[in-house]
């Protein structure tokens, strides 16, 4: 499995043959204008929550790929009025997909779309493939459902927010990372904007400390799970 980071809360997943773009909010994001959207590859699209900052380019990349979005009912029936495919999911729910199997789990936050109508509850989700295991989180506060995640699934790496003040900063991160049971964390969410920059020195040390691994990419850099 290749993960690319795209800014923000933006990534690529490469995985059993299948491309999937998670969040994509990339044109409005100066530190990601290098990329061209129209030249993405997908094959799905997934959603955690209907804020512009994770659905922005949602449409393009659909309409020029004809990638399937993934996301809550109501998510996908929006993009479903505007002529896209959608599979919906809801929390607690798992569904058998070409490239793995996906679970969609809690996630505190707010989701609305720019117009301020219902986006449905937000959401992280849970992959679950041939090639590795990932947690999702999304925007999201610590919360004790993530104790549920190892009773369920071995992680191979958990994906955290980390930019504080809209979502868990670093020291609620390494919480949820123990509450996970994955020492191996790829930060996102952070740096996009002054509310969220982050000190990258600082909070790869602090994980460090408790034995962990905080990965920060540059954009359009990638792991390997």
């Amino acid at each position: 499995m290749k993960i690319t980071f795209l800014g923000h809360a933006s990534l690529q997943i490469e995985v059993t043959g299948k491309t999937i773009i998670v969040d994509p909010f990339i044109t409005a994001n100066d530190k990601a204008n290098k990329i061209d959207v129209t030249r993405l590859k997908a094959d799905y699209i997934l959603i955690t929550h209907a804020h512009q900052d994770h659905i922005l380019d949602v449409e393009v990349i659909a309409k020029n790929t004809g990638a399937k979005i993934i996301a809550n009912f109501e998510i996908v029936n929006h993009f479903e009025k505007l002529g896209l495919n959608g599979h919906p999911m809801n929390h607690g729910g798992s569904w058998n997909f070409d490239f793995g199997r996906l679970t969609m789990t809690n996630a505190i936050h707010t989701s609305s779309f720019s117009d301020g109508s219902y986006g449905g509850n937000p959401a992280g989700f849970i992959l679950e493939t041939k090639e590795g295991n990932v947690y999702i989180a999304g925007d999201t506060a610590l919360t004790m459902d993530m104790k549920l995640i190892p009773l369920q699934t071995r992680l191979d790496l958990a994906i955290l927010p980390i930019g504080d003040n809209f979502t868990m900063g670093i020291d609620a991160a390494i919480i949820a990372s123990d509450f996970v049971a994955c020492n191996r964390i790829l930060g996102y969410h952070f740096d996009t904007f002054g509310y969220i920059e982050i000190d990258h020195k600082e909070a790869i040390h602090k994980f460090k400390e408790k034995n962990k691994e905080l990965i920060l990419l540059n954009i359009q850099e990638s792991i390997e799970v």
